[in-house]
């Protein structure tokens, strides 16, 4: 069984979450990506959210939030994907970069939006009352 292995930044802000869409998907993520080789957990978030956002996330501030392991969307059945997810406080002005074509703060009632891994995600916040 193959598993992707992504990490995740959870930004929270008035019970909605920071999401985004890549040009040519359906579903909006959770930010974030995979790490390249040698790299940290801390290393590649921060990589991959000033990619994709143009900002940057203070290391300093990173707080591990879970792992999170669900169906990849848009993968073969029994491929899995493992979120490993953080918050943190960030320095710039949020705007789409690279790949992301929308930016969106979505609320737990927009769950229909979302790939089975971030459901659970949205689950956990929901139950620890952050959205």
């Amino acid at each position: 069984m193959k598993t992707i292995d992504k990490l995740a930044w959870i930004e929270i802000k008035d019970k909605s979450i920071l999401s985004t869409k890549s040009y040519g998907k359906e579903k909006y993520y959770i930010p974030g990506g995979k790490r390249e080789a040698g790299e940290t957990d801390e290393q590649a978030l921060i990589r991959e959210i000033y990619e994709e956002l143009s900002v940057t996330i203070d290391h300093n501030s990173l707080n591990y939030i879970g792992t999170f392991e669900a169906q990849a969307h848009g993968h073969p059945e029994g491929v899995k994907v493992r979120m490993t997810c953080y918050s943190g406080n960030y320095l710039g002005e949020l705007k789409a970069s690279s790949e992301i074509e929308e930016i969106r703060w979505l609320t737990y009632s927009d769950k229909d939006k979302i790939s089975d891994v971030d459901k659970l995600i949205f689950d956990h916040l929901k139950q620890n009352n952050n959205i």
